[in-house]
């Protein structure tokens, strides 16, 4: 294929497709630009049909330091495995791409986005899904495109949205939607928010879909550029007998699947599916049609499921549509933790844990991203025995990454700032029962965890997961779905919030000619639900408790002068690692001067933060201090008035009257009562008069009469520039001949 460049203009910022010269035994291959973030996305379809339940599709989001003029971090220095936010790019690619294939297509996909340049303006992520679309077009894969993604951003001043903002406009932004889907129906959304309205949400919704067309438009002319040649891809199609045999059950179906217990569901509907099977096939029809059976039962419980939903308006559980499970709450629910709440919906049971920490424990990111660190970190765990399955356990897997940052993002919005409350802030939301909306049990036990905590949040938040059931024009939203009905039905529409708006929202859409006015009611009908919720946690807990707990750190932050800092920290470190050491307090020290003081008990912080100002403290004529004798010398002593200051009091006022020697009035170590007399503007030294000055001892000094006559001191001469060695006998009384002067 000859190289094919679609350079174009939207929204006020540039983009390019380009195919035909990198990467092409790929399938297909697509480098796509913005602004000089660049991106090679490669689509790589398998030669061979696999016989999986599921449609196999893999994304890799490869994050290249050399795109960002960096080298990695660690003892490697080589990309590892994928940070959490190539993860849930991955994932951001991955959710609009797989309901676009063709039911029935079972040959592995490999979609791999590696970046190449990032400008640091311009995110990297959206970008990819077009590239993704346009690859697979190339290659004239067994998919419904052109596809696009959008990040829609908002001037919180002028109300106007911003399409793909740069990472600038985004930081001023209230409101940061990514959507995706094709020019006729929306299939992923995921969005962050300061507490923004429905009616706001659904506009910038809807403005999202219509930049979508755009960009799948501008896509659609690139590829008609590229004269791809049509190909026919196998699509498996199970034996028509194995539907008729299995058509019959569904009453029976129907009937298993009324239980509210999960476990007991699952196991009436798993006995019926056996039981099909050793009634209706062979022992050589199954080997043979292998997986087929197995899909068709499932496609038998789907449509009973549905059908139940649609006709008579009652869900598995007994539940009307807009019914909530049962609410069991509970904040502080173990003991010695900084924050503890206990949040259970039906059977999905979250415990969620809070900890609070120096500044300097935020988590720090080596990606490609601007961001250096993080503050927040809300962390979701998902074991096993959750849904009461055994597993092995490790690193976390994509999952459990993209529920905890929906989580996070929904709390950012009402954290109080570093200024106001001086703690990093790490979440964990431990799943302990799984069904259904586990992610949303994990927003709202956060929230009782954050309060318990202390933690002075703006507002309180709430999370609903929402589902949809559409059969032609037969329409039914389910608040708090469960796992059978997010499984088998066609939306999962998550919705964060508080009181006042939304602060975060992701769904994931499998049904075709999703409306507006149905995302309008499903808005509508969450925002009720999220009421009712947020009702039932402030009955427990009605504000963040007035005071952190007694195992939490106290944090002072102080500033001091920049110039000082050299002096508080000392050379390598030793003087602010004797502070610690000394006060048991933790010590954080910011080069802008500000310095954090963190401690579980108060008067070591309080000690730390004496220390700290003393050293930093500049004493000022007047002032009085009970300073240390630190350093005796004949002229006087040193007294320590502060941590980094000493001052000089002479020997003439140490006390009242003549002494002969320091020491006969002072010690090393003494404390003595002194005052500022005067201090030097240029060498900033102190010279200091005591206050309490005792009588001098009695024979310290001799008086001026009893000191020996100059006669009796010898001849000597003590003018200036004399030696003294006259009168001593002969010349100079050292038998040594004086020097001549050489004459002219």
């Amino acid at each position: 294929m000859e190289k094919i460049v679609e350079s174009f203009e939207l929204y006020g910022k540039q983009y390019r497709l380009e195919t035909g010269e990198l990467a092409k035994q790929a399938t297909g291959s697509v480098v796509v630009t913005q602004g000089d973030t660049t991106v090679l996305v490669t689509a790589v379809i398998s030669n061979q049909e696999k016989d999986y339940d599921f449609f196999p599709l893999t994304v890799d989001f490869i994050e290249k330091m050399y795109a960002v003029g960096r080298i990695p971090g660690g003892y490697l220095k080589r990309e590892a495995r994928p940070s959490d936010k190539g993860t849930l790019t991955a994932r951001m690619v991955d959710r609009p791409i797989r309901p676009g294939f063709v039911d029935g297509f079972k040959r592995e996909v490999h979609i791999v986005c590696t970046t190449l340049v990032v400008d640091s303006i311009n995110p990297p992520d959206t970008v990819c899904v077009m590239g993704a679309s346009a690859a697979l077009m190339l290659g004239a894969a067994p998919f419904d495109g052109p596809a696009a993604c959008v990040r829609i951003g908002r001037n919180p001043e002028t109300g106007e949205f911003i399409v793909n903002p740069t990472f600038e406009e985004s930081e001023n932004s209230d409101l940061e939607l990514t959507i995706a889907g094709t020019a006729d129906y929306i299939s992923m959304v995921e969005a962050g928010a300061d507490e923004i309205s429905e009616e706001d949400m659904l506009a910038a919704m809807t403005f999202g879909q219509e930049a979508i067309a755009a960009f799948c438009e501008a896509q659609q002319r690139f590829l008609d550029r590229a004269h791809i040649e049509p190909r026919e891809w196998p699509v498996h199609v199970a034996d028509p007998a194995i539907a008729e045999r299995i058509a019959p059950f569904e009453a029976e179906m129907a009937a298993a699947l009324r239980d509210a217990d999960k476990q007991a569901r699952m196991g009436k509907v798993e006995e019926l599916k056996n039981r099909i099977k050793a009634e209706q096939f062979t022992d050589e029809e199954l080997a043979a049609w292998k997986g087929d059976v197995s899909a068709e039962l499932k496609k038998l419980e789907k449509k009973a499921m549905r059908a139940m939903v649609i006709e008579t308006g009652e869900r598995a559980d007994g539940r009307r549509p807009e019914d909530i499970r049962p609410l069991y709450i509970v904040p502080g629910y173990l003991p010695r933790v900084h924050g503890s709440g206990l949040f259970q919906r039906g059977q999905t049971q979250a415990l969620s844990i809070c900890t609070l920490g120096m500044l300097n424990e935020w988590q720090r990111l080596d990606t490609i991203d601007p961001a250096e660190g993080k503050r927040y970190m809300h962390q979701y765990n998902f074991p096993p025995y959750c849904t009461g399955e055994t597993g092995r356990m490790g690193a976390p897997k994509r999952r459990e990454i993209g529920h905890g940052a929906l989580a996070e993002r929904a709390l950012i919005p009402v954290l109080p700032s570093e200024d106001d409350f001086p703690y990093a802030i790490r979440v964990v939301s431990e799943v302990l029962e799984s069904n259904g909306s586990s992610s949303m049990a994990s927003t709202c036990g956060s929230t009782l965890a954050l309060m318990d905590a202390g933690v002075p949040i703006k507002a309180p938040v709430s999370g609903i997961a929402m589902g949809l059931i559409k059969e032609g024009d037969d329409v039914v939203i389910l608040s708090d779905i469960q796992g059978i009905e997010d499984f088998l039905g066609d939306m999962d529409f998550k919705v964060c919030g508080t009181e006042k708006g939304i602060t975060a929202l992701q769904m994931d859409n499998k049904a075709r000619g999703l409306s507006v006015d149905i995302l309008a009611r499903a808005l509508k009908q969450a925002s009720e639900g999220r009421a009712h919720i947020l009702g039932a946690m402030l009955e427990t807990i009605a504000a963040p408790r007035e005071e952190l707990s007694q195992f939490a750190p106290r944090i002072e932050t102080i500033h001091i002068p920049v110039d000082k800092i050299r002096d508080v920290i000392g050379s390598g470190g030793k003087v602010v690692r004797g502070i610690q050491e000394e006060t048991g307090a933790h010590i954080d020290i910011q080069e802008d001067g500000t310095i954090h003081i963190a401690a579980i008990e108060g008067p070591a912080g309080d000690a730390a933060k004496a220390m700290i100002l003393g050293i930093v403290k500049e004493p000022e004529v007047g002032e009085e201090f009970d300073g240390e004798v630190v350093g005796i010398k004949d002229f006087g002593a040193f007294v320590k008035l502060t941590p980094g200051k000493d001052g000089l009091l002479h020997i003439s006022r140490v006390a009242n009257g003549r002494v002969g020697k320091v020491e006969d009035v002072l010690n090393l170590g003494d404390i003595v009562k002194v005052k500022v007399l005067e201090v030097d503007p240029n060498s900033g030294k102190i010279s200091l008069d005591r206050l309490d000055k005792p009588e001098a001892p009695a024979g310290s000094a001799p008086e001026r009469g009893d000191r020996p006559r100059r006669e009796d001191r010898g001849d000597r001469d003590t003018r200036p520039g004399r030696s003294g060695r006259e009168g001593r006998g002969g010349n100079g009384g050292n038998g040594r001949t004086p020097r001549r002067r050489h004459e002219g």
